[in-house]
């Protein structure tokens, strides 16, 4: 069990993801003047904790196991396809997020009008859709960015 405190790959990423989501706060109280500490526990955004996370663990196993492990590989490529996902994947899904909540509070304002009609629809309001779900590409990069430091950074610790 003493062994997973000696796991730099594991704590860099760790680290990068805590570190990431911390900066949020701050980024976003100087775009808009108001705290939201609930971006701590939130997806999207500047910067990328998903990036963060998966370049400072590639980096982490590249420095400990060697850039030509298979290890690294395995990690780095896996870091590729998360990278993608959160600017491509999800950032589109959360597109279509702001489309569908659109269209349902258009629809409730559509069921208010016909409040006269004698069949009544469903009263009930439908949940709106979370729509930062991804990132933008330099969302993405800089998240990349700043794992890696954090991997340099605390390499002579481990």
């Amino acid at each position: 069990m003493a062994d997973i405190f000696e796991n730099f790959p594991l704590w860099a990423a760790l680290l990068a993801i805590g570190i990431a989501q911390f900066i949020k706060i701050p980024l976003h109280f100087f775009a808009t003047k108001t705290w939201q500490w609930s971006l701590m526990l939130s997806t999207g955004g500047m910067p990328s904790s998903h990036s963060s996370a998966v370049t400072a663990l590639s980096t982490a196993v590249g420095l400990r196991e060697g850039f030509s492990s298979n290890m690294f590989a395995i990690s780095a490529i896996l870091g590729v396809i998360v990278m993608f996902d959160a600017a491509g994947v999800r950032r589109h899904a959360g597109m279509q997020a702001v489309v569908l909540n659109k269209l349902v509070d258009e629809f409730n304002h559509l069921l208010e009008g016909m409040k006269s009609f004698k069949v009544r629809p469903s009263q009930e309001k439908a949940k709106k859709l979370k729509e930062l779900l991804g990132h933008q590409p330099i969302e993405v990069l800089i998240g990349g960015w700043l794992g890696i430091m954090i991997a340099l950074l605390v390499h002579p610790f481990f």
